[in-house]
């Protein structure tokens, strides 16, 4: 039995090219594709141009073609929402292709897209940003670097650090298939609150961060031919503003800032434990023992009671840090049973003792290759904290003591 892949093209005042377009869908491109059944779905936003009786005249030719008239024109995202929810619902779409009714996305596109369908892929973009992608060669320099740039933002703000920057290398791009099973069905629409041109990055953002598999494919972009942009000068706008929302509320980003402010904390500690270890007693006995290396030009370091005093800080600070991180950072995670408390309490400890260790080196270090001052003390413990210390704990917290990545009770596992 062929699988089922509707292609969903919204239009608006394209009754001189949305014609064209599907002859050319039918004639030389559905045509030639096996093993799938194609039917096409004009969304039309009630164009005044008359495209929606332009479509119904051609509709006898092509028993695949669909036409769906909106009673009102409320975006590019809700035309699109309509258009997969009537795909679904009346023709049992298993594959759900996003596409343009003014050629600016060239046909010859959707075998690609349906070949990586077939070979495992829940979610497929078409990417300027790829070899083999790009844009057309008459788009001037500021409308190039706008598009270049939005991307960019977009990307750094929806998915970095994490993988999905490097797989999604065109965020805004409105060619896509999308798998229906296992992939379009969970998502919620009931809880989008774009349904203009930013529902492109929040769709992708919800369906990338549910773990489906995403690939892409070159896009060669074309020109507008007829009809008018589904881009508007608010559209920049309402990209970064979905992107910034959507990042605001992702559990990962708010984790870190609750990660970042205990780790503040964790820095007032130790800055101030630091200064209080260099002048206790115990702690100049402690370097003492190593007094007969003092002088070493390598090793004088551990006799040096400023590397002690900090590897101590560092303790005092990774405590705190434990209740905090335990109780608020990674609530969702927390060791409520006395016995997982202190097994998690070890681990926490062992796993911290490389920032232990690391500050024991590069405090005791720097104070015996410059000067054992306050100053020296203080600025080595951040530049250590910042550049080394940060990364290490954050990929200890998430992958060994809190285990952020294992699956919720009720979640299917990848």
């Amino acid at each position: 039995m062929c699988s089922s892949a509707v292609i969903v093209i919204p239009t608006y005042n394209e009754a001189a090219t949305a014609p064209r377009l599907v002859q050319c869908l039918f004639s030389s491109v559905i045509t030639g594709i096996r093993h799938w059944k194609i039917s096409v779905l004009v969304v039309d936003g009630n164009s005044p141009d008359g495209t929606a009786e332009r479509i119904r005249e051609i509709q006898p030719r092509y028993p695949g073609l669909h036409l769906l008239i909106e009673r009102e024109k409320e975006g590019l995202g809700a035309a699109y929402y309509k258009g997969f929810e009537y795909a679904i619902r009346h023709l049992m779409a298993d594959v759900l292709i996003e596409f343009d009714g003014d050629f600016q996305h060239p046909p010859e596109a959707i075998p690609r897209l349906l070949e990586q369908i077939d070979q495992g892929a829940d979610f497929v973009l078409a990417s300027r940003r790829i070899r083999g992608g790009c844009y057309p060669a008459s788009w001037g320099l500021k409308r190039l670097l706008l598009s270049k740039l939005g991307g960019l933002v977009a990307r750094l703000l929806l998915f970095f650090p994490s993988r999905d920057f490097f797989r999604v290398t065109d965020p805004t791009t409105g060619l896509r298939a999308t798998r229906v099973a296992g992939c379009y069905e969970r998502l919620d629409f009931s809880t989008f609150r774009d349904r203009g041109f930013g529902y492109k990055v929040e769709m992708l953002y919800h369906i990338v961060k549910m773990g489906a598999r995403t690939r892409e494919i070159p896009l060669k972009f074309g020109l507008r031919q007829a009809g008018d942009s589904k881009i508007t000068a608010q559209t920049p706008k309402e990209i970064l503003c979905t992107a910034l929302r959507l990042r605001w509320f992702d559990e990962t980003s708010r984790r870190f800032l609750r990660f970042a402010i205990v780790g503040l904390s964790g820095f007032l500690i130790n800055s101030i434990t630091l200064e209080l270890f260099v002048r206790a007693n115990f702690v100049a006995a402690l370097a003492g023992l190593f007094r007969p290396i003092a002088y070493h030009p390598t090793f004088g370091f551990v006799a040096n009671s400023s590397a002690w005093a900090g590897a101590l800080a560092a303790e005092c600070a990774i405590l705190s840090n434990y209740l905090w991180n335990n109780f608020w950072t990674f609530a969702r995670y927390k060791a409520l049973r006395f016995g997982e408390f202190l097994v998690n309490g070890v681990k926490f400890n062992l796993t911290s003792f490389g920032a232990i260790l690391l500050q024991f080196l590069s405090i005791g270090f720097a104070t015996f290759l410059i000067a054992n001052t306050r100053a020296v003390r203080q600025v080595c413990l951040v530049l250590t904290i910042c550049l080394v210390i940060i990364p290490y704990n954050w990929l200890m917290y998430n992958h060994v003591i809190w285990q952020t990545h294992r699956p919720e009770k009720g979640d299917s596992e990848k």
